[in-house]
């Protein structure tokens, strides 16, 4: 085992505890990699994030002890623990939700391979939609590069349900109609369907539906969407 590659699995081990994982290695050329603190680019990310539920009931104990301390409680939580993996390993880290944003979406496709569903979320051949990115930490060294998913699962899917699921036909296969999306939440109908029991689309995708997450985290993340006033 070389150095390099025991980084990867001391980053793995630092992560378990809280249900995040090594979700992929996203290695860039000379100076095309996001700024680290000392001023340099990164020569490599390591993208931190969950698979299905995994993280939930490690967030769910501390949102408990914090819940009327926090605003954005799931942001403060990532950053807690991913700030912590970033001093013990002497990365650079970075939050989807904090400027300069960065390509969350861009490294994951170049590290994973992974490509958009109709939804725009990113779909994996096991986890389907039940995934997601909650950090990186970025690296001076280029780290190996992560596995990519050859197989993209809409290719492969004759039914393709997510687009006849949505409640206002918001969802095409080349568009995603966000306004209509979020007018329907809004409304008693929404309000009763999707934002009790989750996205309707999102849960007839027949791709890794053994990691759907669970009731508590599909409802803490539609709470957290604004709604328009109706």
């Amino acid at each position: 085992m070389n150095a390099r590659s025991g980084l990867l699995d001391d980053i793995k081990s630092a992560l378990r505890p809280n249900g995040l994982f090594v979700r992929g290695v996203a290695v860039f050329g000379e100076g095309d990699g996001p700024l680290l603190r000392d001023g340099r680019h990164a020569a490599s990310v390591v993208l931190v994030g969950n698979a299905g539920g995994s993280f939930w009931e490690a967030f769910d104990d501390w949102h408990r002890q914090h819940v009327r301390a926090v605003e954005h409680p799931l942001d403060t939580w990532s950053k807690q623990v991913i700030g912590e993996a970033a001093e013990r390993f002497g990365a650079t880290a970075y939050y989807p939700s904090d400027p300069p944003y960065q390509p969350f979406q861009q490294w994951a496709m170049h590290a994973e391979g992974l490509k958009a569903s109709p939804l725009g979320i990113l779909i994996h051949p096991e986890f389907g939609l039940w995934h997601g990115y909650r950090g990186a930490l970025g690296f001076s060294m280029a780290l190996a590069a992560s596995g990519r998913v050859e197989r993209h699962p809409c290719d492969h899917c004759p039914d393709k349900p997510c687009l006849t699921s949505c409640p206002v036909a918001a969802i095409r296969m080349d568009s995603f109609d966000v306004a209509a999306c979020r007018s329907h939440l809004a409304t008693p109908t929404g309000q009763a369907g999707c934002m009790m029991s989750g996205c309707l689309a999102r849960n007839a995708c027949p791709v890794g539906e053994e990691h759907r997450y669970p009731e508590g985290q599909i409802r803490f993340h539609m709470r957290a969407l604004t709604l328009p006033a109706v």
